[in-house]
């Protein structure tokens, strides 16, 4: 799974959000390190919809033009959860290795 997928579902997992608070709560989550553009992030969600990770919660009228609020399904939190799992687990194995080598994690 792409860093950006990550943190879209990341971001997801809290609680249902629209596309611009999607960019916020990545950007926030990656300390300023991951900026989403909304070309980027639509085609993520719309990605992550046909896998059945993500779905639209509602839409609503704002201003004239359709907000999509989207939600984790259960699907996409059991990928989060196996993820998250893979990136503990290897950043163990790193931090196991860095001590044995160089007494201590840097």
């Amino acid at each position: 799974m792409q860093e950006p997928t990550f943190l879209i579902l990341t971001a997801l997992a809290a609680e249902p959000a629209h596309g611009y608070g999607v960019i916020r709560a990545v950007e926030q989550l990656s300390q300023g390190e991951v900026v989403l553009r909304p070309g980027t992030l639509y085609g993520a969600l719309d990605r992550l919809t046909e896998q059945g990770l993500v779905e639209v919660e509602r839409e609503e009228a704002v201003g004239g033009r359709l907000r999509r609020y989207y939600r984790l399904t259960d699907s996409g939190a059991a990928a989060l959860t196996q993820q998250v799992r893979r990136l503990r687990r290897n950043a163990d194995a790193a931090a196991t290795r860095l001590r044995i080598s160089f007494g201590g994690a840097r």
